[in-house]
């Protein structure tokens, strides 16, 4: 095993391959990660899946509510790592990310300058990118702008959902941190400047809010098919059935473009197989996998076989 030590920043389930094949390789000594929270309907505490992988692999963990808590910087300045990783974490003070003597590195879900920022995989599909992918760079003041170590290319089939590309994207990212970790203990990096202009501009990756994901049936087919696989499956676009007085939000999960008859935008339609059709600016969109309020989540086909659409019935 390499002697070059490591502190590995992150939480979700996205960041774990890449801390696993981290843990391989490298002395991992420590693992910032978020604190519990509540979860469920009991509210019991729950560990990130950073947390849960570190501890069952006995690795040391911080969970800071205060990144530039002086306890916790000092806890930091301890543990004496050569360099800092981070996958999927929080934004960090100039105090912790200028620490090691290697710098701090980030893995990014995009291919830098495009999709800056927290959503970049979600982004990527509801623009409808053909390719996205991963990249990895120093960090610096401003958020995802610091000089380019590595990138690797993934592509984005037709009807790919959010959460498909994040799975595939983890395995690829995790790779190419390796990749690039091997470089920096090698002495072989050398950081590429980001460019600020780009042909058709920048592309920026936001944070998603809830009111971000209801579905505009005004749009085109392929721009509403796009917004659903991209938020597919969380945060999940929805949608509003509206009968009599009573309003009923969908969830719509999965999706994909059809050449039947031209509906009115948001109007609804079934046919015999039990498969759902709504209308869009210019065609139709077939639902294949959605979740009523109350409910869980079913295919189309499954839901239809207890619940009947009427006549009226349309799509806010």
């Amino acid at each position: 095993m390499s002697s070059l030590k490591i502190v590995f920043m992150g939480t979700p389930d996205f960041a774990v391959p890449s801390l696993e094949i981290l843990n391989k390789h490298f002395e991992v000594v420590g693992v910032i990660t978020a604190p519990d929270k509540p979860a469920g309907r009991g509210k019991k505490l729950r560990k990130s899946a950073v947390k849960e992988f570190a501890e069952a692999n006995d690795l040391r963990v911080l969970q800071p509510t205060n990144l530039k808590d002086p306890g916790f910087v000092e806890e930091l300045k301890a543990l004496k790592a050569d360099l800092q990783v981070v996958v999927a974490f929080r934004m960090l003070p100039k105090v912790v990310w200028n620490m090691p003597p290697k710098g701090t590195i980030n893995l990014h879900g995009s291919l830098l300058p495009q999709y800056r920022g927290a959503a970049p995989i979600n982004w990527a599909i509801i623009n409808g990118e053909l390719e996205t992918g991963v990249t990895t760079f120093f960090l610096q003041h401003q958020i995802d702008t610091g000089d380019l170590i590595d990138q690797e290319k993934t592509e984005i089939t037709p009807n790919m959902t959010a959460g498909e590309l994040h799975d595939k994207m983890m395995e690829v990212g995790a790779a190419t941190l390796l990749q690039t970790v091997n470089k920096i203990e090698q002495g072989k990096v050398h950081g590429t400047a980001q460019t600020e202009t780009t042909e058709g501009g920048l592309k920026p990756a936001p944070k998603i809010f809830k009111e971000d994901c209801k579905i505009e049936w005004s749009q085109p087919a392929e721009k509403v098919h796009n917004h659903i696989r991209g938020l597919s499956p969380y945060p999940a676009a929805w949608t509003v059935l509206k009968r009599d007085d009573k309003k009923t939000t969908f969830k719509i999960l999965n999706s994909k473009i059809s050449a039947g008859s031209k509906l009115a935008p948001g109007n609804i339609r079934t046919d015999s197989d039990n498969r759902l059709f709504v209308g869009t600016s210019d065609s139709e969109v077939e639902i294949t996998e959605l979740q009523m309020e109350g409910k869980k989540r079913m295919t189309t086909e499954a839901f239809l076989r207890g619940f009947q659409f009427e006549n009226e019935d349309r799509f806010e």
